[in-house]
């Protein structure tokens, strides 16, 4: 089934995987892989939950799937980028672990400034990717726009 390769070897299970080895390898990832590290990770998950819909009522799940695809990877961005600027009471989790770690992150490898206007673009692909469906996926767009909106 699609939800488990999204949570599997193949998704989930991949994208932490890597995240390991990405921690623990002597070159820091390019930025190519770590869009493939986040694309297993969180993009799978969301990627299923956007496609489940569609694919059950038989109908074509690609602007879901481009929905997810942009979101999921925006989300991390903004992870990243509250990993450096966040506050930890806000976050409920400990800041700086990767930079401490010398792990790549899309801050490390864009700036922060591109970081943020790297989230702020893919929300907006997010958002067009649902035009076909007019009003009715309006609380989809606003969950993508609240995604940037935890850190600026």
């Amino acid at each position: 089934s699609k939800l488990a390769q999204a949570a599997g070897a193949a998704g989930m299970v991949y994208g932490q995987a890597l995240d390991i080895a990405a921690e623990q390898a002597e070159t820091p990832f390019t930025l190519e892989q770590i869009q493939d590290l986040q694309q297993g990770k969180t993009g799978a998950l969301i990627g299923w939950s956007a496609a489940a819909g569609p694919r059950m009522a038989g109908d074509d799940p690609s602007a879901l799937l481009n929905y997810a695809r942009s979101l999921g990877l925006a989300f991390q961005i903004v992870d990243d980028v509250l990993d450096v600027v966040g506050n930890e009471e806000v976050t409920g989790k400990r800041l700086g672990k990767d930079h401490k770690a010398g792990k790549a992150t899309f801050v490390s490898l864009l700036g922060l400034e591109a970081a943020r206007q790297k989230a702020q673009d893919l929300i907006e692909e997010a958002v067009d990717a649902l035009c076909t469906y007019d009003t009715q996926a309006d609380d989809l767009r606003e969950a993508a726009r609240f995604v940037v909106s935890r850190e600026f």
